[in-house]
């Protein structure tokens, strides 16, 4: 291996055609800088309705739609500081004008918090009158209600003003986890069985070296990447502290039954189908997990599965290498099925440059799509020439395709689903990348390649994320107990969680233990276990797809449409599956346990 190809370059030193076009935002930092003056002067108008919007429909519908013009601003604003950020966390211009963009985000929130807190305090039944009597309020009808069901939770308007302006300081331990992970960690870099010197990074690790066929050098990585983390554990366990004090003080202050209660509220799920999620999946799956620790072992033909083989690769030999611009024909080919508009929508993202594949120094670890609304979605991702990335890249444009469509046919405030429903758009085009490459080929061994990719897709959201999500519920029960969450507890706690899935079929170490380290999730809410509930659904909505064709195919598209306008179980009814009962997180668990029927089928006579 050449030394030279392990540097890794700049930002500036990367390729313009790796790198997304964000003039779609803004023409440049000159354009930026005067939208976010913009924003602040945009502010200023807002004075003339405050202790208004009780004195009549036509008030409220101005202001509203002042505050939706505002809101479209902001979002640009916003999504160019971050994105810019994501790109290179170490330019110090991009944390410059990401701390700018928080600060005029949470000037937003403060200044616009009496918008709520009037329309809270208004008579009973004034809001309906208002809708009756104004057709303009009838697109705002959905968040209106919603935020009435919310005024049992409300404080004072001095109070919410108050909590508006601490906004950054709510963020903070987001902020901080980030900063500690990206710019400050450092990890020894480590040799190969040639005596090159490789680098480890959080970047590197996840993408590459937890994937290696190589177990000499995968662990030795792990060892590295460990090594850092021990350092920092007190850190980032103070920081995670913070962030699950800050929520269980404010489920109390608000007078939620629980933090839970509080955090699934926007979700609008009830608390038997959160449970349900985790419970079914972290019993029913853990047997089926077990068995392929154990397959793993045998075909890699090691003494022992540590926790750091999980993801080395079973076939390591066979290793599709792809180009990106592969990945992007197998892609638009696997997804025809959805029909020619939807397909326009992510050539157009080929050949617009939405994709930043690089790899680039102080560039943020995975992959993620932006959708910002007035202009087109953004997919970040390091891509290294393989199929993987091609199931990546098609799940990002999962969320790109939705978004894609959601902003086109609903306003601002309409256009985000519950987070519940976020992940099945995503999840739904590596069904369909499966079911394409399956279709494709009768080579045994690229049939087992795919299995091992939807195995791929399983683990990701139905284990890493599941046993996230099951954690979080622990941790969150810990808290309200009055338990303190040193790093000593939460290494605790997820080493129980670990083995109690894994049993004994992998060597669970201190590293293990420590991955609540490694999730930014914790600091979204109750974001991991919706993983498990959209890929539950796209499981689902694939196999009548499939059964259907044209028919499920039309619903999937509506659904997609409505964007923010149903409730989840709405959202998922329509497409044809009722997650309000156990049934389709069953039958996505016993799709997995045939996955791996047909994985040790494939290994048989070996």
């Amino acid at each position: 291996m050449n030394k030279t190809i392990e540097k890794r370059l700049t930002r500036s030193e990367v390729p313009e055609e790796l790198t997304w076009d964000l003039s779609s935002l803004f023409s440049g930092m000159d354009a930026w800088e005067a939208e976010l003056e913009s924003v602040r002067e945009d502010l200023k108008a807002f004075g003339k309705y405050k202790g208004k919007l009780g004195t009549g429909a036509s008030v409220l519908l101005e202001c509203l739609t002042a505050q939706e013009r505002l809101a479209m601003k902001l979002i640009k604003v916003l999504t160019y500081a971050s994105l810019n950020q994501s790109s290179d966390g170490t330019d110090p211009v991009n944390q410059a004008n990401s701390a700018r963009a928080a600060q005029v985000r949470t000037e937003v929130n403060a200044a616009l918090s009496f918008i709520d807190s009037e329309i809270l305090s208004l008579p009973e039944g004034a809001i309906e009158a208002y809708i009756n009597e104004e057709p303009g309020l009838e697109a705002f009808r959905k968040n209106l209600l919603e935020l009435l069901d919310t005024k049992k939770h409300r404080l004072s308007p001095e109070t919410e003003e108050t909590l508006a302006a601490l906004g950054e300081v709510h963020s903070a331990p987001y902020t901080i986890y980030n900063l500690s992970k990206l710019a400050d960690m450092e990890f020894s870099p480590i040799q190969d069985k040639d005596g090159n010197e490789l680098p480890v990074s959080f970047a590197l690790f996840e993408n590459r070296y937890e994937f290696s066929a190589d177990t000499d050098l995968r662990r030795k990585a792990y060892d590295s990447f460990v090594k850092t983390l021990k350092q920092y554990k007190n850190t980032i366990a103070g920081t995670y502290a913070t962030e699950v004090k800050k929520q269980v003080t404010l489920a109390r202050l608000r007078n939620y039954e629980s933090v839970t209660h509080m955090l699934l509220e926007p979700q609008k799920v009830t608390i038997e189908m959160y449970n349900n999620q985790l419970d079914i999946i972290f019993k029913e799956l853990a047997p089926h997990m077990r068995r392929y620790a154990k397959l793993k072992k045998e075909v890699l033909g090691l003494d022992e599965l540590r926790f750091c083989d999980l993801k080395a690769p079973f076939d390591p030999e066979f290793n599709p290498e792809t180009t990106y611009e592969e990945a992007s024909e197998i892609i638009m080919e696997s997804l025809k099925v959805m029909g020619p508009e939807y397909s326009e929508i992510i050539n157009r993202g080929f050949e617009e440059r939405w994709v930043d594949l690089a790899d680039n120094v102080g560039k943020s670890t995975g992959a993620f799509c932006s959708s910002p609304y007035g202009a087109h979605p953004y997919i970040l991702i390091t891509w290294q020439n393989n199929m993987r990335g091609a199931f990546t890249l098609a799940h990002e444009f999962g969320h790109a395709g939705h978004f894609y469509l959601a902003n086109k046919e609903q306003r601002i405030m309409n256009t985000r689903p519950s987070m519940y429903f976020v992940e099945a758009p995503s999840t739904m085009n590596e069904m369909l990348l499966a079911q394409h490459l399956m279709d494709k080929t009768e080579d045994a061994r690229m049939r087992r390649w795919v299995i091992l990719q939807l195995l791929g897709t399983y683990y990701h959201n139905f284990v890493t994320h599941l046993l996230e999500g099951e954690f979080q519920r622990r941790v969150y029960a810990f808290a309200e107990k009055g338990g303190a969450l040193t790093a000593k507890k939460l290494t605790e706690i997820k080493g129980d969680v670990l083995s109690e899935f894994w049993g004994d079929s992998v060597v669970l170490d201190e590293g293990a233990s420590l991955t609540w380290m490694r999730q930014p999730h914790y600091y979204m809410g109750l974001y991991p276990y919706t993983y498990s509930a959209g890929l539950t659904a796209s499981t689902a909505v694939a196999k009548l797809i499939k059964e259907e064709g044209q028919p499920a195919v039309d619903r999937w598209l509506e659904v997609l449409r409505a964007g923010g306008t149903m409730k989840p179980l709405e959202l998922m009814n329509h497409a044809g599956v009722d997650m309000s009962t156990p049934q389709p997180i069953k039958d996505a668990v016993a799709y997995v346990g045939s996955l791996i029927d047909d994985l040790e089928k494939s290994y048989d006579g070996h």
